[in-house]
């Protein structure tokens, strides 16, 4: 292994396997996201130009070594609704490059340091949620039954169906065909993935994904020749945009309708963009920072410069919003990836194949590709790390678990939402509850009882100091010692204050203060 992990040319050999099986993950991303955002198979290519964008230019731009962009499933209802009520993609795309200008903007404005404001078990709970999402999404997919397109994460879907009605309805409706390729192309992951094919020089340049696509198109043909009655075809296959001149090609890009710039509402459907948009790429880097075997920490401010100019670019060519998306993410990390160059190689080979070998694309079988997503699923959502949550206790866990049903029951964003407010609750709990040390030391002339302030007292231990302060017992001297503490919020001295000059007179305490000189400051507020 190269000890300079930042050199990008240094690792090609890891970068390039993991590139090609995220470009094998994010084909039928793309390709799905676009027709479910869009719901117009004319505009498919927009999904290829985002992730294509996303992989290039996002990949170069962004200080995330194993980050990968493209267009993302949790955009979906906004985008739809987006073209909706603007009336046409042109303008929507207009909307996509303000929407980029604000999220670049918001990099020089360091609001980027909103990223580290979302605790660990709520990151955490977020990587097993989606992979418990991935492997029941992949399954309708793994059994010839695409109802819904491949990468939707939310549990509720236009057709009045959800998640377990699905997988029951591909158990089923299922296809002997579709489940074949399915059990075969896992096989050969699970082989691939044992040490002794690792060693083999051919198999650590060409992923074992390759071979598991390569493996479906030929069974696929097999059984169109021979067993025709459960061949895949159609819906079941990857269904990418083949044009029949270099004209027909350019015709998939679009540009913005600029005479849209005055309509009010490009504003919102921009700053609604811009806002969900830049929160799905923080969390989706929190958690990318997490899997990273080399720990490296992303400068969130650069991301979303990197982000912004990405999605403007995606704008002004006809392509859809980008996120940073844990999925490919993920998949590049899974597959040994290194440093950016994965993501920029699966940009590229994006772009080439999508130019060149369309129609060669076309004879994949969504079946393999699910395949490939219930490994990476399992791999995100496996049974050691509820086990280890569990034993951080309960101020970790439920938290975590709590996330983990929310987005399963929602989507991602309401899931995180979800799990903040039972994070922050935990937080607020134990900042109330050790905000001091209380020492009672009783004497035949009365109780001395000493209050030692923690290092921190912010307003939120306001409540619980109160609530101490009301029920000392009277008769009693009270030392209140903030020598310890670095800060003291005024609203916990002017409460400390109030004390010593009204209540404990009343119940004749008497109040010493060590450490906190400026409450008399304070009362003279």
């Amino acid at each position: 292994m190269s000890t300079n992990k930042n050199n990008l040319f240094s690792n090609l050999k890891f970068d390039f396997p993991a590139g090609l099986v995220v470009y094998l993950v994010a084909l039928p991303l793309c390709l799905g996201v676009a027709l479910a955002s869009t719901g117009r198979p004319d505009l498919l290519f927009s999904g290829i130009i985002s992730g294509v964008v996303g992989g290039i230019v996002v990949g170069f731009l962004s200080g995330s070594a194993l980050g990968v962009s493209g267009p993302a499933a949790g955009l979906v209802v906004i985008v739809l609704t987006a073209i909706e009520t603007l009336g046409s993609f042109e303008a929507f795309l207009l909307a996509v490059v303000i929407a980029g200008a604000i999220q670049l903007l918001a990099g020089f404005m360091n609001a980027g340091i909103i990223g580290y404001y979302f605790p660990s078990s709520v990151i955490k709970g977020m990587l097993a949620a989606i992979g418990i999402t991935l492997i029941l999404k992949e399954i309708p997919h793994a059994f010839g039954y695409d109802a819904d397109f491949m990468g939707d994460e939310a549990f509720s879907q236009k057709d009045g169906q959800n998640t377990l009605t699905e997988v029951y309805n591909s158990i089923r409706y299922s296809s002997a065909g579709a489940i074949i390729i399915s059990i075969v192309s896992l096989g050969l992951l699970l082989l691939f993935d044992k040490p002794f094919m690792k060693r083999i020089e051919l198999f650590k340049f060409l992923p074992g994904a390759l071979f598991v696509v390569l493996t479906g198109i030929l069974l696929n043909t097999l059984f169109s020749n021979f067993y025709p009655e459960i061949a895949m075809g159609g819906e079941h296959l990857v269904q990418l945009p083949v044009a029949s001149s270099a004209s027909e090609f350019f015709s998939f890009f679009k540009t913005p309708d600029f005479s849209a710039f005055n309509r009010v509402e490009i504003y919102t459907v921009a700053v609604t963009l811009a806002i969900v948009a830049s929160l799905e790429s923080l969390l989706s880097v929190e958690a990318t920072d997490k899997l990273d075997p080399y720990k490296r920490n992303t400068p969130a401010n650069r991301e979303l410069k990197a982000q912004g100019i990405g999605n403007m670019i995606s704008g002004l060519i006809g392509g859809l919003p980008i996120t940073q998306v844990i999925v490919r993410s993920s998949a590049n990390i899974e597959s040994g990836g290194r440093t950016k160059m994965g993501t920029v190689i699966h940009g590229s080979i994006l772009l080439l194949s999508a130019i060149f070998i369309p129609k060669y694309l076309n004879y994949i079988p969504l079946a393999s590709l699910a395949a490939i997503l219930l490994l990476v699923g399992y791999k995100l959502s496996k049974f050691s790390l509820y086990k280890g949550m569990y034993k951080l206790g309960k101020e970790q866990f439920f938290p975590f678990i709590v996330t983990v049903i929310a987005i399963l029951s929602t989507d991602l964003l309401k899931g995180i939402a979800i799990g903040m407010v039972v994070a922050i609750y935990f937080i607020l709990r134990k900042n109330y509850k050790h905000s001091y040390h209380y020492k009672k030391e009783e004497y035949k002339d009365g109780d001395v009882i000493t209050i030692v302030l923690s290092e921190e007292v912010t307003f939120l231990n306001k409540g619980s100091i109160g609530l101490t302060l009301d029920h000392l017992p009277e008769n009693s001297k009270v030392i209140i010692d903030g020598t310890k503490s670095l800060n003291i919020d005024y609203d916990v001295l002017e409460i400390i204050q109030e004390f010593k000059e009204h209540s404990a007179p009343m119940k004749n305490i008497s109040v010493e203060t060590i450490g906190i000189d400026s409450v008399a400051a304070v009362g003279g507020h």
